[in-house]
């Protein structure tokens, strides 16, 4: 089997302005797994690097701004933290992405190592200016 290196990742540039989160959490989540590549297997981690950029302003469909709450559990008696859709989007909308993304890759080991690819930013401008990019969305 042919080991993947950086010089066989590609990098792509997903602009979410008026982009549709789920949907583009889906191309996201394929991108980093590699799954439109020939050599694509589910136990190799051979994805591509993600860049999504004005991650503020994505569209949602239905009531989730004001139903939707993000929870976590610190492990003591009590302590259930919960978070509003409309408190998080305003706080750090990177992480909304994120946790979608999060969530639609597969649970095992190889989690980790693709969401270090993944590089979210909030505005337009980010660092990685330098690199040849395949443009996705807008």
């Amino acid at each position: 089997m042919k080991q993947i290196t950086n010089e066989n990742r590609v990098w792509h540039l997903i602009d979410l302005d008026g982009l549709t989160l789920g949907r583009a959490a889906t191309e996201i989540a394929n991108l980093l797994q590699g799954k439109s590549k020939i050599e694509f297997v589910r136990n190799a981690d051979n994805g591509d690097y993600v860049v999504v950029i004005n991650c503020s302003k994505f569209v949602i469909t239905g009531n989730k701004s004001d139903q939707k709450m993000y929870r976590k559990h610190t492990g003591y008696i009590g302590n259930l933290k919960e978070v509003s859709f409309k408190e998080l989007l305003e706080k750090s909308p990177d992480k909304i992405v994120y946790n979608a993304v999060y969530g639609m890759l597969p649970k095992n080991k190889l989690r980790d190592k693709m969401l270090e690819r993944l590089k979210i930013y909030a505005t337009s401008e980010h660092p990685h200016v330098n690199i040849k990019f395949e443009q996705k969305g807008k």
